[in-house]
């Protein structure tokens, strides 16, 4: 059985931007999604029962990724590439 092996790629420069006031580093080209799942961000908001939101398609069809950014509402965070600076606060649906 063949082996698998990585193809060498380049991935963007460091980036860094808030979600609800704490630092999160992320690299240029990911998603907002993709940096907040791999900096452990277990909730991207709460439901009105307090439970916490998530991307759940990961292709901007649901909405539940949705938080505000830069004071801007209803951003998909899965079709969102970060950028130097965001400030990004969680939705709360009630």
């Amino acid at each position: 059985m063949p082996r698998s092996r990585r193809i060498p790629t380049h991935r963007g420069d460091p980036v860094e931007f808030s979600f609800d006031g704490r630092p999160v580093q992320a690299r240029a080209g990911e998603t907002v999604a993709a940096a907040l799942l791999a900096a452990g961000v277990t909730g991207f908001g709460r439901t009105p029962d307090g439970e916490p939101r998530e991307p759940f398609c990961n292709m901007g069809t649901c909405f539940d990724c949705a938080v505000t950014v830069d004071g801007q509402p209803l951003v998909r965070t899965c079709l969102t590439p970060v950028r130097d600076g965001m400030r990004i606060t969680p939705r709360e649906v009630r």
